[in-house]
């Protein structure tokens, strides 16, 4: 077996407003980790981390084989690093960004770039200053991924694109990784994107990871019970409800441990199971967000 591409064990980083905590992520090559949190919850932070720009207080990062900080430079010939606010030169042309590009690494494939031209219908000649917000974030991506990087590293790419701007980015980034030598950690929080392309999701909120796992792993085991219910009953409760929510004679289960004998707990106290209904990925990310703020509040 290889070893992932990206490994975290117990990394933590104190800001003045800011507690990244005990960080432990791993990412196995060819595969792509969705990285799920709200707004300063700390994947940007983890980011730079693994791009070697921030130093942690204490912890270990292994990127592409390489201890990281201090052997980022040749991880980073590998990484090819994309984000929604990424700048290019308003005055040049998108033409000039691909020359300049190529001319820093020989990885450079330019029979990829110029299909990537065509797939995200930008013109080579155009000057930056030019383009909307959705081309300049598939300009940015093409000059990152012409390069043929074995590690994709993306904060919050899809920010800000229409859904067609969107399809097309996500189409791509699934090519990627065809070849499995090649993965991608993608920051969002938007869990559509995520869930449409991601093998493993990793959710994080306040600096902490609340949970990591392979993304049929997280689909298969969250379940929604809708129960019918006797006058006075006392539900059991097994291990994985996170939600009770009653009215009347009606009443709504959420578990994260769903088992096929799971409905027969509650129809063995006389409860009638009426349906048992799966959760999307932004369902199950706002529950687990919930419950962990209700045991650790702020």
């Amino acid at each position: 077996m290889t070893d992932p591409v990206v490994q975290f064990h117990g990394v933590s980083k104190r800001y003045s407003h800011f507690l990244l905590q005990d960080v432990d992520l791993e990412l196995p090559r060819g595969g792509i980790m969705g990285f799920i949190g709200p707004n300063g919850a700390g994947k940007s932070t983890v980011i730079r981390i693994l791009m070697g720009l921030v130093r942690p207080d204490r912890g270990e990062v292994r990127v592409l084989g390489q201890d990281i900080p201090k052997g980022q430079v040749q991880a980073k010939r590998d990484i090819g690093f994309g984000s929604e606010d990424l700048r290019l030169y308003r005055q040049t042309t998108l033409d000039w960004h691909m020359e300049f590009v190529r001319s820093i690494y020989p990885s450079w494939d330019q029979s990829y770039a110029d299909t990537l031209l065509r797939r995200f219908d930008l013109k080579r000649d155009q000057k930056v200053k030019g383009f909307s917000h959705g081309q300049r974030v598939k300009a940015a991506l093409l000059l990152v991924l012409a390069r043929r990087p074995k590690l994709l590293v993306l904060d919050e790419p899809t920010t800000g694109l229409d859904p067609v701007a969107r399809a097309e980015l996500l189409d791509e980034l699934m090519e990627v990784v065809v070849d499995d030598d090649r993965s991608i950690l993608f920051s969002s929080h938007n869990t559509l994107d995520v869930e449409q392309i991601s093998d493993y999701i990793t959710f994080i909120d306040r600096g902490r990871i609340l949970a990591t796992d392979d993304k049929e792993t997280f689909l298969d085991r969250w379940r929604r019970l809708r129960l019918e219910l006797p006058p006075e009953t006392v539900l059991p409760n097994p291990p994985g409800v996170v939600s009770t929510q009653r009215q009347g004679h009606l009443c709504v289960v959420t578990t994260n441990q769903f088992e096929p004998e799971t409905p027969s707990l509650y129809s063995a106290v006389g409860a009638t199971v009426t349906a048992v209904e799966p959760l999307t990925l932004e369902e199950i990310f706002i529950a687990t967000v919930r419950t962990s703020r209700e045991v650790q509040p702020s």
